[in-house]
């Protein structure tokens, strides 16, 4: 790693902390620190599952229950059980929570505009301009990807995308049962994997690979829309490479449809090389081949 690049994150961490009040114990002239008041902005009047808050904003157990405590016991939040069992604990905001928090949301809206104010019109574009850039890239610095099981609710759900996605944009729409199989047994080891990307724990991409006798069948490829240009489509295309040459497979196949261009793109571009057909999945236009080992 370049030891300037990382001096230059450094910097950019300490002025940006400074600058927001993150190191103020009272967070926009407030009687609390940044970390409540972001809690406040994460909540509702209808509620969140504090288990699915704590992993979208990636905080333990421990320091979660404490904010959560703080803001009970200043009367902003309320927490209760939940589901059949009541084991299911949700937070949500109070009346004098909502009213605190329209109070951050005006009191950061005046900071925002601090911020601006003293640049001149170009220079507050190029900060809007960069500052849009930083967050999407910080966004794709967040993912990650794993093995998880087709039947995890994060795999299930990039599955329904994926499937939802090609039958909108195929001529005539696409029928799984019409595709060649991608089954669950066959996505889970010994027979293969499948890979899942998630942001703020929710599922934004997905891969699957099936480890056939040395060859890796790359299937079921699909990114949201709503983080599409992050580069993901290329770091899951890379991360199942990697494993596919880590089960001693020599190379990967995998075949396309010719509305998917933005896929055939990102295969050429990555050294993947058109073949002659080797199955006869029925929306397929493309085969494709890359060796992973020479």
């Amino acid at each position: 790693m370049n030891g300037t690049a990382i001096g230059q994150v450094r910097r950019f961490q300490r002025t940006v902390t400074q600058r927001i009040g993150a190191l103020d114990d009272a967070f926009m002239g407030r009687d609390r620190p940044l970390g409540q008041a972001r809690l406040l902005w994460e909540l509702s009047a209808e509620g969140s599952e504090i288990r699915a808050l704590r992993a979208r904003l990636e905080l333990d157990s421990g320091y979660m229950s404490r904010l959560l405590r703080s803001l009970e016991a200043d009367g902003l939040v309320v927490v209760d059980g939940g589901g059949p069992d009541g084991r299911v604990r949700r937070a949500r905001l109070t009346p004098a929570g909502l009213a605190e928090r329209e109070l951050l949301d005006r009191r950061s809206d005046e900071a925002a505009a601090s911020l601006l104010a003293p640049l001149s019109e170009g220079q507050r574009e190029r900060l809007v301009v960069a500052m849009s850039e930083v967050e999407r890239l910080l966004a794709a610095s967040m993912i990650e990807i794993d093995v998880l099981n087709p039947r995890h609710p994060s795999a299930r759900h990039c599955l329904q995308a994926f499937v939802a996605e090609l039958t909108s944009r195929f001529d005539g729409g696409f029928d799984p049962a019409r595709s060649l199989p991608a089954r669950e047994e066959d996505l889970r080891l010994p027979a293969g994997m499948m890979l899942v990307a998630t942001l703020r724990a929710e599922p934004v991409g997905c891969v699957a690979l099936r480890l056939c006798p040395g060859v890796g069948q790359i299937k079921r490829m699909w990114v949201d829309p709503a983080v599409r240009g992050l580069g993901l489509g290329r770091r899951l295309l890379a991360e199942v490479e990697a494993r596919a040459a880590a089960h001693g497979l020599r190379k990967v196949h995998l075949e396309t449809n010719r509305l998917l261009t933005e896929a055939i793109t990102l295969y050429r571009a990555s050294g993947y090389e058109e073949v002659a057909p080797f199955n006869d999945e029925p929306y397929a236009h493309h085969w494709f081949e890359k060796r992973l080992t020479d």
